[in-house]
């Protein structure tokens, strides 16, 4: 197997608050991995990181072995980042396909001359409607986003990150706020994404569903990584426990955020 995404001791401070210490770990690819933590660990600001939204003072980020880590956010999402936001800001002007069609169109929008000239959308409705079934919500294609449930909201944000032809997916919280039963089918969908092929991210404080679904678990607590490994393994590691379990009580344990 070969490395899709290395990060070396990627750090960030806020002013005097440290976000992230020296945080390292390596995906490989087709693996799908949960950052675990309590809140405030750090996990979204890693993320972050790896995106580009926010800037380390120290630390080195690969990408399929190309450093990344002084590349601008448009330039990482062309080389094959894709990530998702726990509160979903969809186009509510638009329907539910057409706010996937304007992600399936990234290659012709990323060329404003070359766009002028194209006049026909059916190869980006197709891609569209591929990845609305891939995620469970072909039915609701054509319907306006507006009114739309959270459950259908939260499946298109995932609809829109695959149109754009990720390498690696990441996903902030994509369970959070759905009921147990909406939780554990899109948990299914995004384990039948990465048996498909694609190298998944996730961050989630669902811990039933992450220890069902996750290969790998990467645990930060204040800013540090004090834990990477099988879930099991990680789950009985001491420090995971006082540091996650302990702080987030019995609903961490029972598997609810």
């Amino acid at each position: 197997m070969t490395v899709q995404l290395e990060v070396q001791g990627l750090t960030v401070h806020f002013g005097g608050v440290s976000a992230l210490e020296a945080v390292s770990f390596k995906i490989e690819t087709g693996e799908l991995l949960s950052l675990i933590g309590p809140n405030g660990a750090g996990k979204t600001t890693l993320l972050r990181g790896i995106t580009g939204v926010v800037r380390p003072q120290q630390g080195r980020v690969f990408l399929s072995g190309r450093e990344i880590t002084h590349l601008p956010i448009h330039r990482r999402i062309r080389m094959g980042l894709a990530l998702t936001h726990q509160i979903v800001r969809p186009f509510h002007t638009m329907t539910v396909l057409d706010n996937v069609i304007l992600a399936a169109g990234h290659v012709m929008t990323r060329n404003a001359f070359k766009a002028m000239f194209v006049f026909r959308r059916s190869g980006a409705r197709r891609k569209a409607l591929a990845q609305l079934e891939r995620v469970g919500i072909a039915a609701v294609a054509d319907k306006p986003v507006t009114g739309q449930p959270l459950g259908v909201l939260k499946r298109l944000e995932v609809a829109r990150a695959l149109a754009l032809d990720p390498r690696l997916l990441l996903l902030d919280e994509p369970l959070a706020g759905l009921n147990s039963q909406e939780a554990a089918t899109l948990a299914d969908t995004v384990a039948a994404i990465n048996q498909g092929g694609m190298t998944v991210v996730m961050i989630e404080h669902n811990l039933g569903e992450v220890l069902r679904v996750s290969q790998r678990l990467v645990v930060l607590d204040n800013g540090s990584k004090i834990a990477d490994g099988r879930p099991g393994e990680v789950m009985r590691d001491q420090r995971v426990r006082s540091a996650y379990v302990g702080k987030e009580g019995n609903r961490a344990a029972t598997g609810t955020a």
